[in-house]
Protein backbone atom coordinates (compact mmCIF):
# COMPACT_ATOMS: atom_id res chain seq x y z
CA UNK A 1 0.00 0.00 0.00
CA UNK A 2 0.93 3.42 -0.81
CA UNK A 3 3.01 5.34 1.83
CA UNK A 4 2.91 2.27 3.58
CA UNK A 5 6.61 3.00 5.49
CA UNK A 6 4.94 6.09 7.18
CA UNK A 7 1.98 4.47 8.00
CA UNK A 8 4.11 1.93 9.56
CA UNK A 9 5.59 4.14 11.92
CA UNK A 10 6.61 2.39 15.33
CA UNK A 11 4.05 1.76 18.10
CA UNK A 12 6.18 3.40 20.07
CA UNK A 13 6.12 6.62 18.20
CA UNK A 14 2.59 6.62 17.19
CA UNK A 15 1.63 5.98 20.59
CA UNK A 16 3.76 8.95 22.40
CA UNK A 17 2.62 11.51 19.86
CA UNK A 18 -0.87 10.95 20.83
CA UNK A 19 -0.36 10.79 24.73
CA UNK A 20 1.11 13.98 23.22
CA UNK A 21 -1.84 16.30 25.23
CA UNK A 22 -0.84 19.33 26.66
CA UNK A 23 -2.85 21.91 29.12
CA UNK A 24 -3.39 25.37 28.73
CA UNK A 25 -0.72 25.99 31.78
CA UNK A 26 1.91 24.07 29.71
CA UNK A 27 1.29 24.56 26.25
CA UNK A 28 3.33 24.29 23.18
CA UNK A 29 3.95 26.76 20.68
CA UNK A 30 1.46 26.04 18.33
CA UNK A 31 -1.35 24.04 18.42
CA UNK A 32 -3.81 21.83 15.01
CA UNK A 33 -7.40 22.63 15.59
CA UNK A 34 -9.21 20.11 14.20
CA UNK A 35 -12.49 20.32 16.08
CA UNK A 36 -14.63 22.83 17.64
CA UNK A 37 -17.67 21.45 20.03
CA UNK A 38 -20.10 22.61 21.60
CA UNK A 39 -20.85 21.60 24.86
CA UNK A 40 -24.23 20.91 26.50
CA UNK A 41 -25.33 22.46 29.99
CA UNK A 42 -21.91 23.27 31.20
CA UNK A 43 -21.11 26.02 34.10
CA UNK A 44 -17.82 26.49 32.28
CA UNK A 45 -17.74 30.89 31.99
CA UNK A 46 -15.97 30.46 28.76
CA UNK A 47 -13.98 28.23 26.22
CA UNK A 48 -11.80 25.55 26.79
CA UNK A 49 -9.32 23.88 24.98
CA UNK A 50 -7.39 20.43 24.84
CA UNK A 51 -4.44 20.57 23.19
CA UNK A 52 -2.16 18.33 21.46
CA UNK A 53 1.28 18.67 20.23
CA UNK A 54 0.98 18.49 16.45
CA UNK A 55 0.58 16.89 15.15
CA UNK A 56 -1.81 15.67 17.32
CA UNK A 57 -5.21 17.60 16.81
CA UNK A 58 -6.44 20.34 19.06
CA UNK A 59 -10.16 20.40 20.16
CA UNK A 60 -11.84 23.37 21.27
CA UNK A 61 -14.78 23.27 23.96
CA UNK A 62 -17.39 25.75 23.71
CA UNK A 63 -20.73 25.98 26.46
CA UNK A 64 -23.87 25.83 23.79
CA UNK A 65 -25.15 28.32 26.27
CA UNK A 66 -22.99 31.30 25.60
CA UNK A 67 -23.85 30.88 21.81
CA UNK A 68 -27.58 32.24 21.30
CA UNK A 69 -28.96 29.02 20.35
CA UNK A 70 -32.62 28.12 20.19
CA UNK A 71 -33.76 25.72 21.95
CA UNK A 72 -33.84 22.16 20.56
CA UNK A 73 -37.43 20.67 19.71
CA UNK A 74 -39.01 17.62 20.86
CA UNK A 75 -37.33 14.93 19.83
CA UNK A 76 -40.89 13.49 17.73
CA UNK A 77 -41.32 17.44 15.61
CA UNK A 78 -40.68 17.39 12.38
CA UNK A 79 -37.60 19.94 12.96
CA UNK A 80 -34.72 19.04 13.39
CA UNK A 81 -32.06 21.44 14.45
CA UNK A 82 -28.53 22.12 12.74
CA UNK A 83 -26.08 23.33 15.43
CA UNK A 84 -22.58 23.57 14.83
CA UNK A 85 -19.69 26.16 14.60
CA UNK A 86 -16.01 26.03 14.31
CA UNK A 87 -12.80 28.03 13.55
CA UNK A 88 -12.84 30.06 10.60
CA UNK A 89 -9.54 32.17 10.84
CA UNK A 90 -7.04 32.86 13.11
CA UNK A 91 -5.23 35.94 13.53
CA UNK A 92 -1.23 34.90 13.68
CA UNK A 93 -1.01 35.72 17.50
CA UNK A 94 -3.55 33.08 19.09
CA UNK A 95 -6.82 34.62 18.49
CA UNK A 96 -9.26 32.82 16.72
CA UNK A 97 -12.48 33.99 14.81
CA UNK A 98 -15.26 31.49 15.58
CA UNK A 99 -18.00 30.98 13.23
CA UNK A 100 -21.56 29.42 14.58
CA UNK A 101 -24.72 28.31 12.92
CA UNK A 102 -28.33 27.45 14.00
CA UNK A 103 -30.26 26.07 10.97
CA UNK A 104 -33.22 23.65 10.80
CA UNK A 105 -34.40 20.42 8.69
CA UNK A 106 -37.84 20.21 7.68
CA UNK A 107 -38.02 16.35 8.13
CA UNK A 108 -41.39 14.43 8.96
CA UNK A 109 -41.71 10.70 9.89
CA UNK A 110 -42.88 8.59 7.65
CA UNK A 111 -43.44 4.82 7.36
CA UNK A 112 -40.92 2.94 5.48
CA UNK A 113 -41.29 0.25 3.30
CA UNK A 114 -40.00 -2.24 5.91
CA UNK A 115 -42.22 -0.95 8.01
CA UNK A 116 -40.05 1.37 10.19
CA UNK A 117 -39.96 4.49 10.68
CA UNK A 118 -38.33 7.09 9.34
CA UNK A 119 -37.92 10.82 8.34
CA UNK A 120 -38.61 12.26 5.12
CA UNK A 121 -36.61 15.39 4.21
CA UNK A 122 -38.75 18.06 2.98
CA UNK A 123 -36.73 21.52 3.32
CA UNK A 124 -33.72 22.87 4.48
CA UNK A 125 -33.21 26.42 5.92
CA UNK A 126 -30.50 27.91 3.57
CA UNK A 127 -30.02 31.13 5.75
CA UNK A 128 -29.32 29.56 9.06
CA UNK A 129 -28.73 32.04 11.94
CA UNK A 130 -25.54 32.90 12.53
CA UNK A 131 -22.77 34.18 15.43
CA UNK A 132 -19.60 35.08 15.64
CA UNK A 133 -17.23 35.43 18.33
CA UNK A 134 -13.37 36.24 18.93
CA UNK A 135 -11.88 33.97 20.98
CA UNK A 136 -8.67 33.49 23.28
CA UNK A 137 -8.36 29.82 23.23
CA UNK A 138 -6.10 29.48 26.29
CA UNK A 139 -7.99 31.94 28.70
CA UNK A 140 -11.77 30.39 27.66
CA UNK A 141 -12.13 34.48 26.81
CA UNK A 142 -14.99 34.67 24.52
CA UNK A 143 -16.37 38.16 22.48
CA UNK A 144 -19.66 37.58 21.04
CA UNK A 145 -19.69 40.47 17.87
CA UNK A 146 -22.40 42.31 16.70
CA UNK A 147 -24.97 41.36 14.20
CA UNK A 148 -24.05 42.54 10.99
CA UNK A 149 -26.97 44.52 10.13
CA UNK A 150 -28.61 43.85 13.00
CA UNK A 151 -29.59 40.46 12.20
CA UNK A 152 -28.15 36.63 12.39
CA UNK A 153 -29.16 36.40 8.79
CA UNK A 154 -25.72 36.60 7.65
CA UNK A 155 -24.45 33.00 6.73
CA UNK A 156 -23.96 34.60 3.45
CA UNK A 157 -20.62 36.67 4.55
CA UNK A 158 -18.17 33.70 4.42
CA UNK A 159 -14.99 35.75 3.53
CA UNK A 160 -14.35 36.67 7.11
CA UNK A 161 -10.85 37.27 8.56
CA UNK A 162 -9.20 38.72 11.87
CA UNK A 163 -6.30 40.85 11.81
CA UNK A 164 -4.72 42.14 15.28
CA UNK A 165 -2.12 45.05 16.15
CA UNK A 166 -0.16 45.88 18.51
CA UNK A 167 1.12 49.49 19.54
CA UNK A 168 4.50 47.84 20.52
CA UNK A 169 4.71 45.79 17.19
CA UNK A 170 4.50 42.73 19.08
CA UNK A 171 2.91 41.13 22.28
CA UNK A 172 -0.31 41.31 23.00
CA UNK A 173 -2.58 43.11 20.97
CA UNK A 174 -4.12 46.31 21.34
CA UNK A 175 -6.69 46.43 19.05
CA UNK A 176 -8.21 43.78 16.43
CA UNK A 177 -10.49 43.68 12.80
CA UNK A 178 -12.50 41.35 11.60
CA UNK A 179 -13.09 41.99 7.94
CA UNK A 180 -15.20 40.21 5.06
CA UNK A 181 -14.74 41.13 1.43
CA UNK A 182 -16.46 40.51 -1.80
CA UNK A 183 -16.98 41.77 -4.92
CA UNK A 184 -20.12 44.67 -5.96
CA UNK A 185 -21.77 43.07 -8.68
CA UNK A 186 -24.14 45.60 -9.00
CA UNK A 187 -21.58 48.60 -9.18
CA UNK A 188 -21.07 50.20 -12.25
CA UNK A 189 -17.07 49.91 -12.96
CA UNK A 190 -15.55 46.55 -11.01
CA UNK A 191 -14.82 47.14 -7.23
CA UNK A 192 -15.20 45.82 -3.94
CA UNK A 193 -17.07 46.53 -0.88
CA UNK A 194 -15.80 45.60 2.82
CA UNK A 195 -17.96 45.02 5.85
CA UNK A 196 -15.63 45.47 9.05
CA UNK A 197 -16.03 45.28 12.42
CA UNK A 198 -13.13 47.46 14.66
CA UNK A 199 -12.37 47.13 18.16
CA UNK A 200 -12.28 50.46 19.05
CA UNK A 201 -16.08 51.58 17.35
CA UNK A 202 -17.32 48.25 18.79
CA UNK A 203 -19.41 48.53 15.29
CA UNK A 204 -19.58 47.04 11.87
CA UNK A 205 -19.22 49.68 9.00
CA UNK A 206 -19.78 49.09 5.18
CA UNK A 207 -17.15 50.51 2.67
CA UNK A 208 -18.22 50.89 -0.94
CA UNK A 209 -16.70 51.14 -3.76
CA UNK A 210 -12.99 50.02 -3.13
CA UNK A 211 -11.26 50.04 -6.74
CA UNK A 212 -10.34 46.38 -7.92
CA UNK A 213 -6.90 45.89 -8.16
CA UNK A 214 -7.80 42.24 -10.41
CA UNK A 215 -5.40 42.13 -13.95
CA UNK A 216 -8.37 40.38 -15.31
CA UNK A 217 -11.90 40.03 -15.90
CA UNK A 218 -12.52 37.11 -14.03
CA UNK A 219 -14.20 36.20 -10.46
CA UNK A 220 -12.45 35.57 -7.91
CA UNK A 221 -13.39 32.14 -6.12
CA UNK A 222 -12.86 32.88 -2.35
CA UNK A 223 -13.13 29.48 -0.50
CA UNK A 224 -10.14 29.40 1.15
CA UNK A 225 -10.10 30.33 4.82
CA UNK A 226 -9.02 34.74 5.11
CA UNK A 227 -5.40 34.73 6.11
CA UNK A 228 -3.52 37.22 8.65
CA UNK A 229 -0.19 38.11 7.09
CA UNK A 230 1.73 41.31 7.35
CA UNK A 231 -0.60 44.05 8.38
CA UNK A 232 -3.19 42.45 6.47
CA UNK A 233 -5.64 40.28 5.40
CA UNK A 234 -5.81 38.24 2.35
CA UNK A 235 -8.58 36.70 0.52
CA UNK A 236 -7.53 33.63 -1.79
CA UNK A 237 -8.85 32.23 -4.65
CA UNK A 238 -6.28 28.81 -4.87
CA UNK A 239 -7.04 29.29 -8.98
CA UNK A 240 -4.66 32.56 -9.61
CA UNK A 241 -4.12 34.56 -6.54
CA UNK A 242 -5.31 36.64 -3.33
CA UNK A 243 -5.82 40.00 -2.47
CA UNK A 244 -4.68 41.88 0.62
CA UNK A 245 -6.13 44.67 2.46
CA UNK A 246 -5.41 46.67 5.60
CA UNK A 247 -8.31 46.74 6.84
CA UNK A 248 -7.72 49.53 9.72
CA UNK A 249 -6.39 52.12 6.90
CA UNK A 250 -9.49 54.98 6.60
CA UNK A 251 -9.80 53.57 2.98
CA UNK A 252 -8.09 50.12 2.33
CA UNK A 253 -6.13 49.96 -0.90
CA UNK A 254 -6.63 46.54 -2.72
CA UNK A 255 -3.65 44.63 -3.76
CA UNK A 256 -3.15 41.27 -5.80
CA UNK A 257 -1.01 38.89 -6.15
CA UNK A 258 -1.26 36.29 -8.63
CA UNK A 259 -0.23 32.64 -8.39
CA UNK A 260 3.18 31.44 -9.53
CA UNK A 261 2.55 31.56 -13.37
CA UNK A 262 2.66 27.95 -14.07
CA UNK A 263 -0.03 27.36 -10.87
CA UNK A 264 -2.35 29.58 -12.76
CA UNK A 265 -5.73 27.27 -13.76
CA UNK A 266 -8.44 28.72 -16.33
CA UNK A 267 -11.91 29.66 -15.35
CA UNK A 268 -14.02 26.11 -15.44
CA UNK A 269 -16.81 26.50 -17.96
CA UNK A 270 -18.97 23.63 -16.46
CA UNK A 271 -20.59 22.42 -13.21
CA UNK A 272 -18.50 19.33 -13.34
CA UNK A 273 -15.25 21.83 -14.09
CA UNK A 274 -16.25 23.67 -11.08
CA UNK A 275 -16.77 20.36 -9.20
CA UNK A 276 -13.30 19.21 -10.50
CA UNK A 277 -11.95 22.38 -9.62
CA UNK A 278 -12.74 22.79 -6.29
CA UNK A 279 -11.44 19.35 -5.36
CA UNK A 280 -8.12 20.34 -6.24
CA UNK A 281 -8.60 23.72 -4.23
CA UNK A 282 -9.30 21.99 -1.05
CA UNK A 283 -6.80 18.95 -1.21
CA UNK A 284 -3.91 19.82 -3.86
CA UNK A 285 -3.46 23.36 -3.25
CA UNK A 286 -2.95 25.74 0.12
CA UNK A 287 -2.06 29.48 0.80
CA UNK A 288 -0.48 29.77 4.99
CA UNK A 289 1.65 31.55 7.08
CA UNK A 290 4.93 30.40 8.43
CA UNK A 291 7.55 32.87 10.22
CA UNK A 292 5.90 35.86 9.25
CA UNK A 293 5.57 35.11 5.32
CA UNK A 294 3.15 34.24 3.09
CA UNK A 295 3.94 30.81 1.66
CA UNK A 296 1.97 28.86 -1.27
CA UNK A 297 1.87 24.61 -1.26
CA UNK A 298 0.84 22.48 -4.27
CA UNK A 299 0.91 18.75 -4.72
CA UNK A 300 0.83 17.30 -8.09
CA UNK A 301 -2.54 14.52 -8.14
CA UNK A 302 -0.44 11.86 -9.22
CA UNK A 303 2.97 9.82 -8.84
CA UNK A 304 5.62 10.79 -7.63
CA UNK A 305 3.36 12.94 -6.13
CA UNK A 306 5.62 16.11 -5.99
CA UNK A 307 5.07 19.09 -3.43
CA UNK A 308 6.16 22.24 -3.98
CA UNK A 309 6.62 25.00 -1.53
CA UNK A 310 6.97 28.90 -2.69
CA UNK A 311 7.76 32.08 -0.89
CA UNK A 312 5.70 35.89 -1.08
CA UNK A 313 8.58 38.40 -1.77
CA UNK A 314 6.19 41.42 -0.93
CA UNK A 315 8.30 43.79 -2.15
CA UNK A 316 8.20 42.36 -5.93
CA UNK A 317 4.95 40.40 -5.17
CA UNK A 318 6.56 37.56 -6.64
CA UNK A 319 7.06 34.00 -5.45
CA UNK A 320 9.70 32.28 -4.79
CA UNK A 321 10.44 28.28 -5.01
CA UNK A 322 12.31 27.09 -1.48
CA UNK A 323 11.52 23.24 -1.17
CA UNK A 324 10.01 20.34 -3.50
CA UNK A 325 9.93 16.79 -2.30
CA UNK A 326 8.45 13.86 -4.45
CA UNK A 327 6.22 11.95 -1.61
CA UNK A 328 6.32 8.85 -3.50
CA UNK A 329 10.35 8.80 -2.54
CA UNK A 330 9.01 7.59 1.19
CA UNK A 331 7.70 4.11 -0.11
CA UNK A 332 9.58 3.49 -3.02
CA UNK A 333 8.80 3.02 -6.75
CA UNK A 334 5.25 1.58 -8.22
CA UNK A 335 3.41 2.04 -11.29
CA UNK A 336 -0.16 1.55 -10.36
CA UNK A 337 -1.76 4.51 -8.83
CA UNK A 338 -3.13 4.35 -5.20
CA UNK A 339 -6.46 3.92 -3.80
CA UNK A 340 -8.04 7.41 -3.28
CA UNK A 341 -8.01 7.08 0.19
CA UNK A 342 -4.73 6.61 0.76
CA UNK A 343 -3.62 9.38 -1.84
CA UNK A 344 -1.74 12.04 0.28
CA UNK A 345 -3.27 15.14 0.42
CA UNK A 346 -1.55 18.90 2.00
CA UNK A 347 -3.01 19.76 5.26
CA UNK A 348 -1.02 23.04 6.72
CA UNK A 349 2.15 24.49 6.72
CA UNK A 350 4.17 25.06 10.05
CA UNK A 351 3.52 28.41 11.44
CA UNK A 352 7.15 28.82 13.12
CA UNK A 353 9.21 26.85 10.72
CA UNK A 354 8.32 26.73 6.98
CA UNK A 355 10.51 23.62 5.91
CA UNK A 356 7.78 21.80 7.90
CA UNK A 357 4.34 20.61 5.97
CA UNK A 358 1.87 18.51 7.62
CA UNK A 359 0.06 16.46 4.58
CA UNK A 360 -3.06 14.17 5.18
CA UNK A 361 -3.18 10.51 4.00
CA UNK A 362 -7.04 9.39 4.72
CA UNK A 363 -7.50 10.07 8.59
CA UNK A 364 -3.48 10.32 9.30
CA UNK A 365 -1.70 13.88 9.66
CA UNK A 366 2.08 13.22 8.66
CA UNK A 367 4.56 16.09 9.67
CA UNK A 368 7.06 16.11 6.73
CA UNK A 369 11.10 18.27 7.17
CA UNK A 370 11.15 19.45 3.34
CA UNK A 371 14.65 20.23 3.66
CA UNK A 372 15.59 16.95 5.24
CA UNK A 373 13.11 15.00 3.50
CA UNK A 374 11.98 12.66 6.38
CA UNK A 375 8.79 12.47 8.36
CA UNK A 376 9.35 13.82 11.76
CA UNK A 377 5.83 12.26 13.28
CA UNK A 378 2.44 11.26 12.55
CA UNK A 379 -1.03 11.26 14.36
CA UNK A 380 -4.01 9.40 13.70
CA UNK A 381 -7.44 11.43 13.54
CA UNK A 382 -10.68 9.79 14.47
CA UNK A 383 -12.98 8.44 13.10
CA UNK A 384 -11.40 5.79 11.40
CA UNK A 385 -11.44 5.45 7.93
CA UNK A 386 -12.35 9.35 7.60
CA UNK A 387 -10.29 12.04 5.59
CA UNK A 388 -9.07 15.17 7.25
CA UNK A 389 -9.26 17.60 4.71
CA UNK A 390 -7.14 20.84 5.17
CA UNK A 391 -10.62 23.22 5.62
CA UNK A 392 -10.65 21.25 8.74
CA UNK A 393 -6.83 22.08 10.04
CA UNK A 394 -6.55 25.45 11.60
CA UNK A 395 -3.00 26.29 12.66
CA UNK A 396 -3.12 28.53 15.64
CA UNK A 397 0.43 30.36 17.46
CA UNK A 398 0.51 29.97 21.00
CA UNK A 399 2.74 32.95 22.33
CA UNK A 400 3.68 32.85 26.52
CA UNK A 401 1.60 36.06 27.09
CA UNK A 402 -1.72 34.56 25.44
CA UNK A 403 -3.07 32.95 28.37
CA UNK A 404 -2.82 35.90 30.76
CA UNK A 405 -4.04 38.63 28.43
CA UNK A 406 -7.41 39.83 27.38
CA UNK A 407 -9.46 40.61 23.98
CA UNK A 408 -9.06 43.69 23.46
CA UNK A 409 -11.94 46.61 24.27
CA UNK A 410 -13.91 43.35 24.71
CA UNK A 411 -15.83 45.37 27.79
CA UNK A 412 -15.45 42.36 30.04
Amino acid sequence: MLFRRILGLSATVSGRLARSLATATSHPPWALIYRTELVKKSPAPGASIQLGVPPCASTLFVPDHLVDLRPIPDPDSDIIFLQCGGVISTSGDGLLLLDFRDGTVTAPFVDTPDGGRGRRLLGLDLDPDTMRFVCNPLSGQLFRLPDIDGTKKTSCCRNVGLLTQSAHGHGPPDRYAVAELREDLHAKERSFVMRRFLSQTVEWEKLVDLPSPLPLARPMNIYHQVLASAGRLWWVDLSWGAISADPFSDRPELHFVQLPSASMLPVPSTKAERIAARRVEEGFRHMGVSEGRLRYVELSQNMPFLLSSFALDEGSNCWTLEHQMELGKLCGVRADPPPEEQTPQIGVVHPLNANIMHITIGNRVLALDMETEMVLGQSLYEPAGSVVGNILLKPCVLPLWLQSSRIPSAGI
